[in-house]
C-alpha cells in the first residue's frame, strides 16, 4: 500500500494492532466480503490489521477509499465534528464565565483570552476597520471577528489533530481547505455587496482612470476582467496554501520514517545509524510542524481578513 494512504481521507481508522482483530469472516464488512469473495480470514485480516472501519447507516462503500451510494462519514468528517465540539465547549465555557463576571483565572483562560483580543486588535480592527470610523471607537472589524476567531481556531485544532497517531489533519484534504476558502468567498461577495451595493461592489474593482473615453472604455473592461480573475484566484490561493504546507509536512515525515522502518534497512549493518537519525530528524522536523500548525492557521485568518477589508471599503 502506497505511504501516501497514511495521510488520505478514509473511512476508516487506524489504531493500534491490539485493538484491531479479524479472526471470523462475519467479523469482515459485507462489501469488502462481497468485493472479494474468493478471499480467506488470514488475507482480510492481513490487509485489515490495525483498521477500525467507520459504521454506514447511510450510505455504502466501495471500498476503504471511496462512496458507492449515500452519505458516507469518512475519519476527517469525524475528526473535524470532534474539533468543533472543543472549540464550542471551550469557549462556551469562558463566555460564560466572563458573562457572569467571574474573571477568567487560569493560564489556559488567559490564553484564550489573549489570542481572541491578539485578533480583535492586531488582524480584525486593522484589515477591515474604515480609518475614519476608527478614529471615533467605531469598528467594522468587530462585526467580523466571530467567523475570523471560530476559523483560527479551527484550522488550528484540524492542524494540531494531524500531530496525534493514527487521527490525520482534515487540513491535509483540498476538499476541507477549499470549503473553508469558499466560506471566505462568500463572505466577501455578500458583505461587500451590502456595504457597498451590488453595482457599487463591482464597480469599486475598477480604479477612476483619467483618460480620453476611447482609452478609457477599453481599459477599464480589461482591468475588471482581471480583478474578477485575481478575486477568484486569490481565494483557490487560500485552500491551496494550506493544504499543500499541510500534505507536504506529513509527506517529509513519512518519507524521513521510512528510512528506519523499511525492510531494506532492518536487514543492512547500516540500520542501527539509519533508525536513530530517522527519529530524531522526524522528532525534530515534529516540532517544526507544530509551529507550521500555528503559522498557516494565523496566515488563513489573516489573510481572511484583509480580503474582507478589501471589499467592503472603495479602491
Amino acid at each position: 500500500m502506497s505511504n501516501i494512504l497514511h495521510i488520505k481521507d478514509a473511512y476508516y481508522f487506524e489504531v493500534p494492532q491490539s485493538l484491531s482483530r479479524y479472526d471470523k469472516l462475519e467479523s469482515v464488512p459485507k462489501f469488502l466480503r462481497d468485493a472479494h469473495p474468493e478471499a480467506t480470514i488470514e488475507q482480510f485480516a492481513r490487509s485489515l490489521d490495525g483498521k477500525i472501519i467507520i459504521p454506514q447507516p447511510f450510505g455504502a462503500l466501495n471500498n476503504l477509499y471511496e462512496a458507492a451510494s449515500g452519505f458516507c462519514i469518512s475519519k476527517f468528517m469525524i475528526v473535524e465534528l470532534a474539533v468543533a465540539v472543543v472549540i464550542a465547549t471551550f469557549f462556551i465555557t469562558l463566555a460564560s464565565r466572563m458573562r457572569s463576571g467571574h474573571i477568567p483565572r487560569g493560564r489556559m483562560w488567559n490564553a484564550l483570552e489573549a489570542m481572541l483580543l491578539y485578533f480583535r486588535d492586531q488582524v480584525a480592527r486593522p484589515a477591515i476597520d474604515d480609518h475614519h470610523d476608527a478614529e471615533h471607537d467605531k469598528h467594522d472589524g468587530d462585526k467580523y471577528l466571530p467567523l475570523l476567531w471560530t476559523c483560527f481556531f479551527f484550522v488550528l485544532g484540524c492542524n494540531l489533530a494531524g500531530m496525534i497517531p493514527w487521527v490525520g489533519a482534515p487540513t491535509g484534504s483540498w476538499a476541507v481547505t477549499l470549503s473553508l476558502a469558499l466560506v471566505i468567498f462568500f463572505t466577501v461577495l455578500v458583505c461587500g455587496a451590502m456595504k457597498l451595493g451590488v453595482v457599487g461592489f463591482w464597480k469599486n474593482m475598477i480604479p477612476e482612470i483619467d483618460l480620453p473615453l476611447p482609452l478609457s472604455v477599453p481599459l477599464k473592461a480589461f482591468i475588471f476582467l482581471i480583478e474578477i480573475g485575481g478575486l477568484l484566484i486569490k481565494h483557490a490561493v487560500l485552500s491551496v496554501r494550506l493544504l499543500a504546507n499541510m500534505v507536504a509536512g506529513h509527506v517529509v515525515l513519512l518519507g524521513i520514517m521510512t528510512v528506519a522502518i523499511s525492510s531494506t534497512a532492518a536487514i543492512s549493518d547500516s540500520w542501527w545509524i539509519a533508525m536513530p537519525i530517522s527519529v530524531g530528524g522526524a522528532t525534530l522536523f515534529s516540532c517544526l510542524e507544530l509551529f507550521v500548525a500555528f503559522l498557516q492557521a494565523y496566515i488563513f485568518t489573516f489573510l481572511s481578513a484583509l480580503f474582507i477589508g478589501m471589499a467592503t471599503h472603495h479602491h
